[in-house]
């Protein structure tokens, strides 16, 4: 019987030469002639550990890593294949603390099946949400995400479970489910690890919607910078067809009967504006991306002038946990308002890096200090930004904020899709909310006034202010600059930008006294 190996397939662990560490365990097998099986599964989310290297025991699965092409000879010669002792031996999988800490709720599969075998999915718990949808009515199911807690983890935080029941409630012969995988922010990319390590749990949390609220069609739309997501979502939907569970009776593998539901992918063509809701429905509509006044809002007149659920990878994909767990089973995790978990991604400056699907509740300095280890360098953390790059950035007297929706905006930030950036203590804030300007001029669609000409504006009056000329007019033009965006923004893009602007404003006012040759040579 052949011996399963595991080696990621996960974008980032090929990023650090997986796919070499793969070729050379076939190599060094088949030299020595030892049967060996190896999956290309998700990632665990330990980053600094990739490639992370595991073998199928007895005992269970026993880690090895980060490991190199030109460690696998010696980890043969230690009979890794048996959990041997090796430098890079991690020991059991499953013990690993930084994963044992974790709650793992919406990325229990991701790093432990194989992502594009069903019948690894059904092994582990796959569609049983999906068959216990099957037995309750749409209201029953809009019911149990009502009651679990879960909101939006796009950014808004708004409650799954209404937007659901507005779209439920509509009256039309064509309603759809369209999920939001444009994943754009800086140091985010849950989306893309739940898609390339689980994708049928998101095709099976866009069938549960679709079974909510009578919708028979859904769409994907992923981000053009992420191919490998997108062929294996692609492959996924076509295995999901040819199996029965997608197309015109999504329950005949269960013996009940269901109306139809199928799902089709759409790439977009690299826009950070997309991942907007309404300027992904004129992309979806082969439009020009760009915002749409609200209302009407899409829950009533959405892609092609019909109701249409619009949720974010995460939101849909913690559906099916929900159903057949139970909304309780969900809403017993988190704090306040804030239910079930967060897949919170910690990126930048930091020891630590990956993806950590916690309850609501950890402190930001928990998080960073403790489970992200501090910064790289090893030298002070001095801010960290919380939300992607519309986000405020916190010094270390607001590091003891739990990660939650309203103690966030409390604190004068947001949660928003769970990444956080660290910085440590050689960071400009001043070219920090530049960019912010920067960005925001870059990636407007141009359709306000506010967004497109209000950021452009902060760019050249930050340069002002860094030079020292009219200091104090151009701060204060900073901030009606910021005023004005946040009030007369048609979207987020222009209405958050001053987030981080003020932020850094307000907790870090030295770096806007450093000369311009320090801050050109910080950018």
């Amino acid at each position: 019987m052949s011996i399963r190996v595991y080696v990621p397939g996960d974008s980032g662990a090929r990023s650090v030469a997986a796919d070499r560490v793969a070729r050379a365990i076939a190599l060094e097998a088949d030299a020595r002639r030892l049967d060996i099986q190896i999956i290309r599964n998700g990632s665990r989310g330990l980053y600094w550990l990739e490639p992370l290297v595991e073998i199928e025991t007895p005992s269970g699965r026993v880690a090895y890593g980060p490991v190199r092409a030109g460690d696998v000879e010696s980890l043969f010669a230690a009979d890794f294949l048996r959990g041997g002792a090796h430098a890079l031996l991690l020991g059991p999988t499953e013990s690993l603390p930084l994963l044992m800490r974790q709650s793992r709720l919406t990325f229990a599969r991701v790093g432990v099946t194989d992502p594009l075998s069903l019948d690894d999915y059904r092994a582990h718990g796959g569609f049983a949400g999906l068959l216990r949808a099957l037995h309750l009515t749409a209201p029953e199911i809009i019911e149990e995400i009502v009651a679990s807690g879960l909101r939006g983890r796009g950014g808004a935080g708004f409650p799954t479970g209404v937007k659901w029941r507005t779209v439920a409630g509509a009256q039309a012969q064509q309603k759809y489910i369209v999920c939001n995988a444009d994943e754009g922010d800086s140091g985010t990319f849950a989306d893309r690890m739940l898609m390339e390590g689980d994708p049928y749990c998101l095709i099976e949390g866009m069938t549960i919607a679709g079974l909510a609220v009578g919708a028979t069609r859904g769409f994907i739309y992923i981000r053009s910078e992420y191919p490998q997501a997108a062929s294996t979502m692609r492959e996924a939907i076509r295995r999901a067809r040819e199996a029965g569970h997608l197309g015109v009776n999504v329950g005949q593998n269960f013996g009940q009967l269901s109306g139809a539901f199928d799902i089709e992918l759409r790439v977009g063509a690299g826009a950070y504006i997309c991942g907007e809701e309404t300027s992904l429905l004129e992309s979806l509509e082969g439009k020009r991306g760009q915002v749409r006044a609200k209302p009407p809002l899409p829950a009533i007149s959405g892609l092609f002038g019909k109701p249409t659920v619009i949720n974010n990878v995460l939101s849909l994909a913690a559906a099916p946990f929900i159903l057949a767990r139970g909304h309780k089973a969900y809403a017993d995790f988190g704090m306040g308002r804030s239910r079930g978990t967060m897949p919170l991604q910690l990126a930048g400056n930091v020891k630590r890096g990956g993806l950590y699907e916690i309850a609501f509740g950890i402190t930001l300095r928990e998080l960073v200090m403790e489970i992200g280890g501090g910064t790289a360098s090893g030298r002070p953390v001095r801010a960290v930004q919380v939300g992607g790059p519309l986000g405020a950035y916190f010094p270390d007297a607001l590091l003891d904020t739990p990660l939650d929706y309203e103690a966030m905006a409390a604190a004068g930030g947001m949660l928003g899709h769970g990444g956080v950036v660290v910085f440590d203590d050689s960071v400009d804030l001043a070219a920090q909310a530049r960019f912010a300007f920067e960005f925001c001029a870059q990636e407007s669609c141009g359709k306000c006034t506010p967004c497109r000409i209000g950021s452009r504006r902060g760019v050249e009056t930050i340069d002002k202010i860094v030079r020292h000329e009219n200091r104090a007019a151009n701060l204060a033009l900073v901030e009606d600059l910021c005023v004005t965006m946040q009030d007369g923004s048609l979207c987020a893009l222009g209405g958050l930008t001053p987030m981080p602007v003020l932020s850094a404003l307000k907790h870090f006012p030295e770096d806007f006294q450093r000369p311009l040759t320090q801050m050109a040579s910080a950018r």
